[in-house]
């Protein structure tokens, strides 16, 4: 009954000691963000004549009409496009997949 005790002894003051350094940390990033974090001034802010005017909804639209523009004449521009299918499959998909599984335990994908 002795080593009972004194192993639950043991259990608690280790797990007082880990709990107590839990809270220690947790105190002690409270007092460093309290003391270290940054704290807005007068002198921080823009002064009124530097801030840049709200921009209107015509503003917006015009950007959108100008985005869909450019997304348009450079879809317009693409090479791309799709491969076709060979006629017959010269590999299976389990023998491409065993290849390829192979190369890269091997490491000599991507390497020319």
């Amino acid at each position: 009954m002795n080593d009972l005790l004194l192993s639950l002894e043991i259990t608690g003051l280790g797990m007082g000691l880990v709990f107590g350094a839990i809270i220690l940390l947790w105190v002690m990033m409270l007092l460093l963000t309290a003391f270290t974090g940054s704290k807005k001034t007068e002198s921080d802010e823009t002064p009124e004549s530097d801030k840049k005017p709200a921009p209107q909804s015509g503003d917006k639209l015009q950007a959108a009409a100008i985005a869909v523009a450019i997304a348009l004449a450079e879809q317009g521009q693409s090479t791309a496009h799709p491969l076709s299918v060979p006629p017959t499959a010269l590999v299976s998909a389990w023998q491409l997949g065993m290849r390829t599984s192979q190369r890269t335990q091997k490491g000599s994908i991507g390497r020319r």
